[in-house]
């Protein structure tokens, strides 16, 4: 974890009299509880797109949308709450110093532009935090930060302590550095990580557009079809993922020129913000104070993804930070059953492994159909799953000559990604 700590100056450009907003004195503790906190304060985690901060006609910084979401956050900040932005754009500010007419392919390359366009990233956003006297720190996390417990914890200390001191903080993916392509980290994904770490009530995604639809909303509906209409509240993210899974398998398209994500990569960081009680709503970024609006009550404003009714318990969360391996797991249907119930997973529930892991790997567990159930911590690598799938424990040792763990993945390292999780699994 990178953190770098930025605090108002008097030589801001965009600091002094224009200000309105008094100090930000340091909160020398935080008084929230998990989903809300007393007397309406509560711990929020805002995602803000590259398409949203960046012109998709030039490139540019979209300064106006900027300036507002920043002046939305620190009203927010000086109301009580505690607030967490993750912002992309790395990528694009860097094309747009270099004057690059489109982003880049090559991960060398992409890795470059994120080197140069975070430090000018961050300093825009500096230069306006600033003029409102909000002290912010830029975090910089990168997936083998959060592959153990150990570097949960010291990730979640380091933004609890920000918090504690009443600073915002900025956070990014460590794209320069980071080893898979940027995609593997997109920011809707590390936004809904950020959101489990700090325990915040909200996720906001706050993008392009202003709310799921029934249908596409820019092009006219078939004869007979009613228009698009907004979709205001989604009690089952899995369903609304398998939808827009369906219709981006049919061309729908993921995100503009300058960004990586799309609705469904929104809804999949939707899905493990719910598995950890986090509600989630998507909005416009041109209205940022579609945040505040939503936390004072309105139903009216974007699209409101509610959590699972049983969450996954604190102690568990970890878990759903793990960057999950290539590898795939797929259950028959009584294996399913078993999970559901709070049962450990092994291996005679097994009926395919796909790519490959390691052991201590985090995988994707699959029902027969392909949905995704469960996210699991295995005890063997995918030689092993491969060669014992749909077998008894006790022919382990017939197999791999050694004695091992009877579960591929005992109970307390799986966490269940879908609305029918039972307490037993996710306790």
């Amino acid at each position: 974890v990178y953190v770098k700590t930025l605090t108002p100056g008097v030589g801001s450009p965009l600091s002094g009299p224009m200000s309105s907003h008094p100090p930000v004195s340091p909160k020398l503790s935080r008084d929230r509880a998990p989903g809300g906190g007393d007397g309406g304060r509560c711990t929020i985690v805002v995602k803000v797109g590259t398409s949203s901060i960046l012109r998709g006609d030039s490139g540019t910084l979209a300064l106006s949308t900027l300036a507002c979401l920043v002046e939305t956050l620190a009203t927010l900040r000086a109301r009580g709450h505690d607030v967490v932005l993750v912002s992309s754009g790395a990528v694009g500010v860097g094309c747009q110093r270099l004057g690059l007419a489109e982003r880049p392919k090559r991960l060398a390359e992409l890795q470059a532009m994120a080197a140069i366009g975070q430090p000018h990233l961050m300093r825009y956003y500096d230069e306006f935090f600033s003029a409102l006297r909000q002290p912010i720190a830029q975090v910089l996390l990168s997936a083998d930060a959060l592959d153990s417990r150990s570097g949960y914890r010291n990730a979640q200390a380091t933004l609890d302590e920000l918090l504690r001191r009443g600073v915002i903080p900025v956070v990014n993916e460590n794209d320069s550095v980071a080893i898979s392509e940027l995609r593997f980290g997109d920011n809707d994904t590390l936004s809904a990580l950020v959101a489990v770490l700090v325990g915040a009530s909200h996720l906001f995604l706050a993008t392009d557009v202003d709310a799921l639809y029934t249908a596409n909303p820019h092009v006219a509906p078939p004869p007979g079809q009613p228009p698009a209409e907004p979709i205001r509240e989604v009690a089952d993210v899995c369903e609304a993922l398998a939808r827009a899974e369906e219709a981006a398998a049919g061309g729908g398209g993921s995100g503009s020129a300058w960004g990586t994500g799309g609705i469904a990569t929104k809804l999949r960081a939707a899905r493990l913000a719910a598995a950890a009680g986090v509600t989630t709503v998507i909005h416009s970024a041109q209205e940022p104070g579609a945040v505040a609006a939503v936390l004072g009550g309105a139903c009216d404003v974007g699209t409101r993804i509610l959590p699972q009714p049983s969450s996954v318990a604190s102690h568990k969360r970890w878990l759903l930070a793990l960057p999950p391996a290539s590898g795939t797991l797929t259950l028959d249907a009584g294996a399913c059953k078993a999970l559901a119930r709070g049962n450990s997973l092994f291996f005679a529930g097994v009926s395919a492994v796909t790519h490959p892991f390691c052991e201590r790997d985090a995988v994707r567990v699959l029902d027969s159909a392909g949905r995704e159930l469960a996210r699991a911590v295995v005890n063997y690598g995918s030689e092993a799953c491969a060669a014992l799938a749909g077998r008894q424990s006790r022919e382990i040792f017939d197999e791999l000559k050694y004695h091992g763990p009877d579960e591929l993945a005992h109970r307390r390292n799986i966490v269940l990604l879908t609305a029918a999780a039972g307490e037993a699994v996710n306790g």
